[in-house]
């Protein structure tokens, strides 16, 4: 991805992840703390209850934990590997409407970045995406422990 634009990362969420482009998954914002991501509550990412399907969900809080740690690997200038290892969620409330998934961890993916660097060794550390509806209720938590590792 050339430069971590909304519009950049949407272009990449078509070619590359075609299907969370397709259920209306989108970008919304980033900046060197945070990473956003919408998704609207449709037919094509709805469950039999009449509401978002978790894994619609699930993939738009791993997307705000990834783009936040592409963004900084890319920052680093280091080659890096990234895999998610871990994934846990947990679900509070009917998710409708539209739904802002949220990461506020880039100081932190800074730190580990900069050990794995440092060290020259794997790091691991655990993102936490929270999904909020229209009427800033939590719909939904996810914690993914992403491992980083500098490529040889």
């Amino acid at each position: 991805m050339p430069k971590f634009t909304v519009r950049n990362i949407n272009r990449f969420l078509a070619i590359k992840l075609p299907s969370a482009f397709i259920s209306g998954i989108r970008a919304s914002a980033i900046t060197d703390k945070e990473a956003h991501a919408s998704v609207t509550h449709r037919w094509i990412n709805q469950n039999p209850f009449k509401s978002l399907y978790w894994a619609t969900q699930g993939m738009t809080a791993e997307l705000v934990t990834g783009l936040l740690m592409m963004k900084k690997i890319k920052e680093s200038n280091k080659k890096i590997s990234m895999l998610v290892v871990k994934q846990e969620g947990n679900f509070h409330k009917k998710a409708t409407g539209k739904i802002i998934f949220s990461c506020y961890q880039g100081i932190e993916i800074d730190q580990v970045i900069a050990a794995a660097i440092e060290t020259g060794e794997g790091q691991n550390l655990v993102l936490k995406a929270e999904g909020i509806n229209e009427e800033k209720v939590m719909v939904s938590d996810f914690e993914f422990t992403w491992s980083i590792k500098l490529k040889s």
